[in-house]
């Protein structure tokens, strides 16, 4: 597994998330690519992601609750290189 503070940012998101939420389901998907020379691109294709993560962990939790399990996953990522980040979360058996 790729160490949880080296790899593209796209490859720390996917371990962290990965340690932290032990998910079921998880896509990483970067769509930097669709935001070149818009506010936020820095030039190195990976500022703008989009998550989809299913885990147990999210059971009886309410949206902001779980987008906020995530953020704290990725706390210093989205303050240094992260410029967006969509978010999906769901418990195991939502849709």
């Amino acid at each position: 597994m790729t160490d949880l503070a080296t790899g593209s940012v796209q490859d720390q998101i996917t371990a962290r998330l990965t340690a932290t939420l032990a998910p079921t389901h998880l896509l990483v998907v970067n769509e930097s690519g669709l935001h070149a020379g818009h506010m936020g691109d820095d030039g190195t294709g990976e500022t703008h992601f989009r998550v989809e993560v299913e885990t147990p962990a999210f059971e009886g939790l309410n949206r902001v609750a779980r987008q906020r399990l995530v953020n704290q996953a990725l706390a210093d990522l989205l303050s240094t290189k992260i410029h967006a980040l969509a978010i999906k979360a769901r418990a195991p058996g939502e849709v």
